[in-house]
């Protein structure tokens, strides 16, 4: 009966996380034409601190409740897939424009702060993320913020602004912000539900509290940037789709972990130290891969979702 419930909240979950994203990609493209901002900016803040709102409940309750492996695998997890199922799937159901800002600003940033992280499991004392180490995080999360707020209120000023976008999206600002905030409420309840059935059903079957973490629970906090994505992405949305998936990885190091070691310090297994070094491989390489071209096409999603099955096999069998 037990896992008959679970399965049932599994299902009201993504149910949730489906709609909740649909108004919500509609109210932070309407944000983004009512403020005259484009709408990579709205994808790398306002969406994608939106659907990181799971990983940061997630993450900062399970470090206060001393499950470490939970806290830190949730985030390295979640950030593995983003870039590879979130983005991948998206390119997959439709080939994204890649922005310059994105390949010379964004995700060599994601880049820096996953390399901060390694560093910070490594050093000064190995396996443990400190509340320096945290402060440190939130330090280049305010750097993040600021110079994307900055490069918002430049693009504000030029007059070729996207006008025509602007001409057909007639949503009110405030009714955008209200969808934004019910996309939000329905986001964060799916992703409840998704992950607390899907985390019972694996611990039905006995499977480990890193593993957990690092696949079930990364898979159910990520939910909403997947969901967010695809909808975007079906739209005609790259800017919001990818902007989501880099931004959220930005979030999800700087902001979620930043804050949970602040909070309480967090040790780390050796695993994460592999976990981080894959996370920031498969981050260059898929810059490295879009770099010419500036698009993600369906044979990048492809091989971006295989190269994710793969490492759940050795995440599971090591």
């Amino acid at each position: 009966m037990t896992a008959i419930l679970m399965i049932i909240l599994l299902v009201v979950g993504f149910t949730l996380l489906v709609k909740g994203a649909d108004v919500f990609v509609d109210g932070a493209s309407a944000i983004a034409a009512s403020l005259k901002v484009p709408s990579l900016i709205i994808g790398l803040t306002v969406v994608a601190l939106g659907t990181s709102l799971p990983e940061a409940a997630v993450s900062i309750t399970a470090a206060f409740n001393g499950s470490n492996d939970i806290a830190l695998g949730n985030v390295v997890g979640s950030n593995l897939f983003n870039l590879l199922v979130v983005v991948g799937l998206s390119g997959l159901i439709c080939p994204l424009a890649v922005q310059k800002s994105l390949l010379h600003r964004d995700i060599p940033y994601s880049i820096l702060i996953a390399v901060v992280m390694l560093g910070c499991i490594l050093l000064p004392s190995f396996g443990t993320l400190s509340r320096v180490d945290g402060l440190i995080l939130l330090a280049l999360f305010a750097v993040f913020m600021y110079y994307t707020v900055t490069s918002a209120l430049k693009a504000r000023q030029i007059d070729e602004l996207d006008a025509p976008e602007m001409e057909k999206r007639p949503i009110s600002l405030p009714r955008a912000l209200l969808m934004v905030v019910i996309g939000i409420g329905l986001i964060v309840i799916g992703a409840k539900f998704a992950v607390y059935s899907s985390t019972e059903i694996a611990r039905m079957f006995g499977i480990s509290e890193n593993i957990i973490g690092l696949t079930l629970v990364a898979f159910g906090t990520s939910l909403p940037e997947l969901a967010t994505s695809i909808v975007a992405a079906r739209k005609g949305e790259s800017d919001l789709s990818l902007g989501n998936a880099i931004g959220s990885n930005i979030f999800n190091i700087t902001f979620v972990l930043g804050a949970s070691c602040a909070l309480s310090p967090i040790a780390a297994p050796i695993t994460a130290v592999a976990d981080a070094a894959a996370l920031i491989a498969v981050t260059v390489l898929f810059m490295a891969s879009v770099w010419k071209k500036r698009q993600v096409t369906r044979l990048h999603g492809a091989a971006m979702f295989a190269v994710y099955l793969a490492y759940t096999v050795y995440i599971c069998i090591r």
